[in-house]
């Protein structure tokens, strides 16, 4: 469930103002009393911590058990819940693993206590309806690290309900601030408490690395800006996506890999700002994490093409059980291959992986060429790419050659997608038109990858005794699929054309 909210200071003598004369608000049921308490975990520096993560075990209340909450974006957050068990010293495996991609295999451990008594109302409209939630908090919290030293601060919360709204949460806001309550510069309690540990530390994992509108990364700043801009986006996307791999959520694994396929490609088209030797191993590393993943991505994606194709059949030419097949031959493949991805994200080789792509965005192993205007430099950095591009087209007289065209056409378009701030719609032109190539000879490809697998499952439908008709039929039309691109392929590279972002 995801929870939009935010946080107040509330000073000693300030009363909470009435709120139920809000527009749209009916009525502020409340006060209830509660008291919550509640054992935070982490690494022994805080990773979880400096990344925006809280991962916590409440008693009291109506919300009792674990409790772990993963940002989304500005005041929103995801939190996921399981029962409280018995008391352990460790966290439920479920939600440590969700947290690997900060924590690293570090033992999570308690390093805070913290106490609430919290009124609680709820702001509902004419209809008794849950517009929000609204809670006073007198806060005594510790440090698990020094046990002696006890803080004590009263905080407001304001948590948007199902029928409430942005506006609403401004409005909020609005009579919060005349009564001198203002916005808390932590997001969560925990975060407070722990400030000066968190600001001391440097914190491995990193917290949000930054977005492409940062500082520098415009038309007027350098290269280096430039790429470390987009490395840093790709580092984001990587820490975003582990955690929704991990819970088998729909498209993670195929986000997942074409963050690594975007890193990867930045850094090999970019090798004279960011310097190509200091990151050959690095590469090679996110080669071996996108080819762990595409095992998961392709049997993904072969299965969604036969069954879209089947469905678009005419009835009549669907014979035998054609859709228990298709779930007899890629069930058992996607859930091993499911196991597999998560295993590597499991695994010490990842865990070094992610600190250094930390280390990359950190400091960079930049060129004197990273000082100079990235308008300046980056173009011809393109053009390469596009050359790059052009002769595998000039050489692609097979299956295999289009394969390699296809790479190619990749690269060009994230070297595009690397220099989009600083050329604008320009660039965003010509990385559609690449886009456009690189989509038709995808269809190629995963034509040539279906064809092989349909036979087999034709194959096996007449060693089961069943009919392999529709396999034949469907591994005769891929065919015809393949051919047409073919056919069409020349027109779509020559609307390519060379790229003129200078």
């Amino acid at each position: 469930m995801q929870e939009t909210e935010r946080k107040y200071e509330a000073p000693d003598g300030v009363a909470l103002p009435d709120l139920a004369g809000l527009p749209g608000v009916a009525a502020a049921a409340g006060p209830e009393e509660q008291r919550l308490e509640a054992v935070y975990y982490d690494t022994s520096d805080l990773r979880l911590a400096r990344a925006g993560l809280t991962l916590r075990r409440r008693t009291g209340g109506d919300d009792a058990g674990w409790h772990l909450k993963l940002p989304v974006g500005g005041d929103t957050r995801e939190e996921l819940r399981l029962p409280p068990g018995r008391a352990a010293k460790h966290p439920p495996k479920e939600l440590g693993s969700l947290v690997q991609v900060h924590a690293r295999g570090n033992a999570l451990t308690p390093v805070a206590r913290i106490r609430t008594t919290r009124h609680r109302w709820q702001l509902v409209d004419d209809k008794g309806r849950l517009l929000a939630e609204v809670v006073e908090d007198l806060v005594s919290a510790q440090d698990s690290v020094d046990n002696s030293n006890v803080e004590s601060w009263r905080e407001v919360e304001v948590e948007l309900g199902e029928r409430g709204d942005v506006g609403l949460l401004e409005r909020v806001e609005a009579r919060l601030s005349d009564a001198g309550i203002v916005r808390s510069r932590s997001s969560a309690k925990l975060t407070r408490l722990l400030a000066g540990r968190i600001s001391a530390g440097s914190g491995g994992s990193g917290g949000s690395a930054g977005s492409r509108g940062s500082a520098g990364s415009g038309r007027g700043g350098s290269a280096g800006d430039v790429v470390r801009a987009y490395l840093r986006e790709q580092v984001d996307a990587i820490k975003h996506q582990d955690p929704r791999v991990r819970r088998g959520e729909d498209d993670a694994v195929h986000q997942l890999r074409v963050a690594t396929r975007r890193m990867r490609s930045a850094l090999q088209a970019f090798g004279v700002v960011v310097s190509r030797d200091g990151t050959r191993e690095l590469t090679e590393e996110l080669k071996w994490l996108a080819g762990v993943l595409g095992e998961a991505r392709d049997l993904e994606v072969l299965r969604d093409r036969f069954e879209r194709a089947v469905h678009e059949l005419d009835d009549a030419l669907v014979l035998g059980p054609v859709q228990a097949q298709l779930t007899r031959h890629f069930a058992p493949r996607e859930a091993a291959a499911q196991e597999a991805a998560v295993a590597a994200l499991d695994s010490a080789r990842y865990f070094a992986l992610l600190d250094a792509v930390d280390a990359l965005v950190a400091n960079p192993p930049f060129t004197p060429l990273a000082g100079k205007k990235a308008a300046k430099v980056l173009p011809d950095l393109v053009d390469k790419t596009y050359r790059r591009l052009a002769k595998r087209v000039a050489d692609a007289n097979d299956d295999t050659g289009l394969h390699e065209a296809r790479k190619s056409a990749k690269r060009l378009r994230y070297a595009v997608e690397v220099a989009e701030p600083v050329f604008g719609r320009r660039g965003k032109e010509y990385r559609n038109k690449v886009k456009d190539v690189q989509t038709l000879l995808g269809e190629h490809q995963d034509s040539v990858v279906a064809r092989p697998v349909l036979r087999e499952l034709g194959a096996m439908a007449q060693l089961d005794n069943e009919n392999g008709f529709t396999f034949g039929l469907l591994h005769g039309l891929e065919a015809a699929s393949a051919q047409r691109v073919e056919s069409r392929f020349a027109v779509t590279w020559k609307a390519l054309g060379r790229p003129r972002l200078k």
